[in-house]
């Protein structure tokens, strides 16, 4: 958004009492913040329903707001305000969504594939090791990233983003002035070249445990799905995985073992029908009807290079034809897990098509 735009939009946001609930309230009711500021006193308290008119009068609030948006300038970020519209689609339609959204690096909000990854700060190798997987087996799909940048499941997930040159959103519960945990700065340039950090605080603003729910939020809100990698009983992942589901985004969880503590949030979540189970990229691909694009349908086992694993289970489906999921590991002497992220390959080179009803069939 423009600077002149900014400054008394970031004053407003700076008066004790607006959140972003008010500032929205207002800012439909008068246009603008300037017009804000500009409006009779009891208009302004009746629209944002407390004496607020008064707080306004505050010459402190333009003070700070000129020396952040010199910060922003200075530091070169970039910043989204609800109503623009490059602002992130899907938050825009989360009535808690941030009215400022302020970012780092090189972050685009055009894809429409955006996933969030979450889980266990305490992740297990097993758990890196699917997380790992799942990002290079949708990454012919170029999905965006997104996750918290923490410790355990946030970082794997974005690490595992830029080692297959997708975009990786980190959304951070502070300012940008400063970085938690301090001893993942040195991935930011990183990260920052294939996606970018990405907050609704101001600077000086510290991680505050208060904010780091409110980080979940932007998390769930910008993404098409949620998934759940590992957690315990309770996690900032399950708040993440909640508040998916009150913004009707679908919500997938990785099984484990039941008497692995860290497999017990998951487990609840499918139990509960609250999330799908996740076995593989193909079972994310298939429930959120991702379509893949194909080229050169016919004698593609010319033109493409095969495992001897997808050559098998190519073959046999040219023997036996369209065939159930099932069916297929069955004959082919395969766990599911393994055939479903194999055909996914073979999908993505364009040598099988994936039917209603988990039926596959050779192209």
């Amino acid at each position: 958004m423009r600077h002149t735009d900014l400054t008394p939009l970031l004053a407003l946001l700076c008066a004790e009492g607006v959140g972003d609930t008010t500032a929205k309230r207002l800012l439909e009711a008068f246009g603008d913040a300037s017009s804000v500021f500009n409006a009779p006193a009891r208009l302004v308290d009746a629209c944002a329903g407390f004496l607020l008119s008064a707080r306004l009068k505050n010459p402190l609030l333009f003070q700070k707001a000129q020396k952040e948006a010199a910060f922003i300038s200075r530091k070169n970020l970039s910043v989204w305000e609800y109503r623009d519209p490059d602002y992130p689609q899907r938050l825009k339609h989360c009535p808690d969504g941030p009215v400022l959204l302020y970012g780092s690096g090189a972050i685009d909000f055009s894809n429409p594939r955006v996933i969030s990854i979450v889980g266990t700060r305490q992740i297990t190798s097993h758990g890196i090791g699917f997380c790992q997987e799942l990002i290079a087996d949708l990454a012919p799909l170029q999905p965006v990233i997104v996750s918290g940048l923490a410790y355990g499941a946030d970082i794997t997930a974005h690490l595992a983003a830029v080692a297959n040159n997708l975009q990786t959103i980190g959304v951070v519960a502070h300012g940008l002035d400063r970085l938690y945990p301090a001893t993942h700065k040195k991935y930011v340039s990183t990260i920052c070249e294939n996606g970018g950090l990405l907050t609704e605080f101001m600077s000086k603003t510290a991680p505050m445990p208060e904010n780091f729910v409110r980080r979940n939020r932007i998390v769930a809100g910008l993404s098409e799905a949620t998934i759940v990698i590992e957690s315990a009983e309770k996690g900032g992942s399950l708040i993440t995985a909640q508040m998916a589901a009150s913004y009707h985004r679908d919500v997938f969880a990785v099984p484990g073992r039941p008497q692995d503590k860290l497999s017990h949030g998951c487990l609840s979540l499918i139990k509960s029908q609250q999330a799908y189970m996740l076995t593989s990229a193909a079972d994310l691909v298939y429930l959120l009807n991702w379509e893949v694009s194909r080229s050169k349908p016919v004698q593609k086992q010319l033109f493409v290079s095969l495992e001897p694993l997808e050559q098998q289970i190519y073959d046999y489906l040219l023997k036996q034809g369209r065939q159930l999921l099932d069916l297929i590991a069955v004959d082919c002497q395969l766990p599911v897990s393994r055939l479903s992220s194999t055909l996914l390959s073979m999908e993505l080179k364009g040598v099988i098509r994936p039917l209603p009803g988990k039926w596959f069939e050779a192209v």
